[in-house]
């Protein structure tokens, strides 16, 4: 998160509900294409992989399959519920900002808490981040929600059971200030624990920055890098250089 270490509430007390608003099976089809991806674009193995921002383990849960996988996420308790559901992963506390684990692996992906980057300085140094733990020939993914070219504001909502637990919530995306790099996602939640239920509101700012912005900034951290329109939206895929 850009210039303020306090996580939301969904990342921290609230850690334990986010299956529940976010299945991990969900993420299957997008998974087995990222990797496709990073096999497509890259040279050499792909054989280790680290996700910074990995939160819950949604997408790990199933590329893990393929590739042994780090995990990295500021908040210690979305690690936890990742480690609930892929032990056998490696789980660190970190920032994806400064985080420096002084060793390489052949791919890193940046899924969607890059758009907790609300600066092009916290997005810069998030790419710096990736290419210091790219071996060369290495395929960086980054996976935002939207570009400024994509955004548009709306609604959503979902949510599932587990027993005598359930959540639901209503999402709702606006831009306050088109002028400026960010937007803003309140979060209306319904929580269900037994015959109690409890409504909660968060509201969360990301990051928005067009695609020229991306590429320049990607280029000049020194990737090889290109953008893609896909059904997963908009990707980033940069490759670090031999030589």
């Amino acid at each position: 998160m850009d210039d303020d270490d306090e996580l939301p509430p969904l990342y921290t007390r609230r850690a334990a509900w986010f299956h529940l608003l976010t299945a991990p099976a969900d993420y299957a089809s997008e998974a087995a294409e990222l990797v496709r991806i990073i096999r497509e674009a890259g040279s050499g193995p792909l054989a280790t992989l680290l996700e910074l921002g990995a939160g819950g383990g949604n997408m790990a849960s199933h590329y893990k399959r393929d590739v042994a996988a780090t995990l990295v996420d500021l908040s210690p308790s979305m690690l936890a519920l990742s480690h609930s559901i892929n032990p056998e992963c490696e789980h660190l506390v970190g920032d994806m900002r400064t985080l420096r684990l002084g060793r390489s692996f052949d791919a890193v992906l940046v899924h969607d808490a890059v758009m907790y980057m609300t600066s092009a300085e916290a997005l810069r140094a998030v790419m710096q981040t990736a290419l210091a733990h790219l071996r060369p020939g290495g395929v960086a993914v980054f996976a935002p929600d939207c570009t400024r070219e994509t955004f548009a504001p709306g609604t959503a909502h979902g949510g599932d059971d587990d027993g005598e637990r359930g959540l639901r919530y209503l999402e709702w995306t606006v831009d306050p200030d088109p002028e400026d790099s960010t937007y803003t996602v309140d979060f209306a939640l319904l929580l269900r624990d037994g015959d109690e239920v409890v409504c909660e509101h968060e509201r969360h700012t990301y990051g928005l920055f067009s695609r020229g912005e991306w590429l320049d900034m990607l280029e000049e951290t020194g990737f090889r890098a290109q953008a893609r329109e896909t059904d997963l939206g908009p990707l980033f895929v940069a490759v670090r250089p031999r030589g």
